[in-house]
This record gives C-alpha cells, structure tokens and sequence, in this order.
C-alpha cells in the first residue's frame, strides 16, 4: 500500500501514522496533559515545531516543542517536525535529546539545509510545495530513498500523483519510491 507519511486528509486510501502534538501555532493554548495522555498510543508524536513566520512569540514555541521532545525521548517515539523560518533553531534543539527518529514533514529548506538535517540521520518528507520551490527541488534530488518520504499534507493533490513527481526528480520508478518509503517506515515504526 501506498504511503502518506503526513496527511489531513481523514478519507485517504493510503497508509497513515497516527501523531498527537501541538502545532506552534496553538502553543499559546495548549493543553500539554492531552498529549501527554494520548502520546503512548500514537505513532509518533507531531507535528511539532518552530514556526517563526506565525503570531506565536518564540518563547513560548520553543517551551512546548522542548516539552514535547521531553515526552518523545521518554516514551521513544519518533517525531514530525513542523519547521518554517526556524531552522537553525530547530537543529540546534532537536540536538538535545536522543529520538527515535526525526522527519521533518513539508520539508522546504535548502539543499545545505537538507545536507545537514541528512548528514543528522533525519527524514525528509516532501509534497505539493516543492515543486514551487527550485531550492527544495535541488534538496529532494540530493535526499537519498534511505532517507526520504511522501506527504500530502494540506494539499488535494493525490498522494499518488506526488509520488510521481518527487519519482520523476529522484530518476526512479514510483514503485521504487514506494518500497523505499515502506522500508523507511518500517525501520522508524516497525522495529523496537
């Protein structure tokens, strides 16, 4: 079956992970007891993050994404990383603490940015975004398949369909892209 790593899309065929986090932009009415109460069933624990183009100020941000990558460490979950305009911050936060697994979902950043989340051992997952962005096309090229994911996130484009095209920059056949995604998966959620 098809992988979406990051999807909102509650009728999609493809297969999912199931996440409980609080997203920046409602850090400021948070409710950390939820997650916390919810977290031991979920897959992963996201999507989480800094967002510094959002109202959100940084301070406080930075204290619930830190909770929350508290809680992943403890219960040793992966996480999904929300990031926008924050990157050098995330990196040097998420170094902090010893996870699972990081992905970092709408992956947008550069392709240093990308050589350096990589070279960490993180994931990167991309969807309909980047192919509006020439920078996030030259990082989806350089992201090895060992380390790369699918998402439709907001978008109604088809899973399938960005599949295909992250296929076609990759120079490989979506079931190629697709097994790689699988085996990603597995290695993150299926194995203990």
């Amino acid at each position: 079956m098809i992988l979406d790593i990051h999807t909102h899309n509650a009728q999609t065929h493809a297969q999912t992970i199931e996440t409980v986090g609080i997203h920046p932009w409602h850090a400021a009415n948070c409710d950390l007891a939820e997650v916390e109460k919810h977290a031991p069933s979920a897959d992963a624990i996201g999507e989480i993050g800094l967002d510094y183009a959002c109202d959100v100020p940084r301070e406080v941000q930075t204290a619930v994404l830190r909770a929350q990558l508290t809680l992943a460490e403890q219960l040793e979950k992966p996480v999904v990383l929300h990031c926008v305009r924050a990157f050098e911050e995330v990196m040097k936060i998420v170094a902090d603490y010893r996870l699972k697994a990081v992905i970092f979902h709408g992956f947008i950043g550069s392709k240093e940015q990308a050589q350096r989340a990589l070279a960490q051992g993180y994931f990167l997952s991309f969807g309909e975004r980047t192919f509006h962005s020439p920078k996030t096309i030259e990082a989806l090229r350089i992201t090895p398949l060992s380390q790369l994911f699918a998402e439709s996130d907001e978008s109604p484009t088809p899973i399938e369909e960005i599949y295909s095209k992250i296929a076609d920059l990759q120079g490989v056949s979506t079931e190629d892209l697709d097994a790689a995604a699988n085996s990603n998966f597995a290695k993150i959620f299926l194995q203990k």
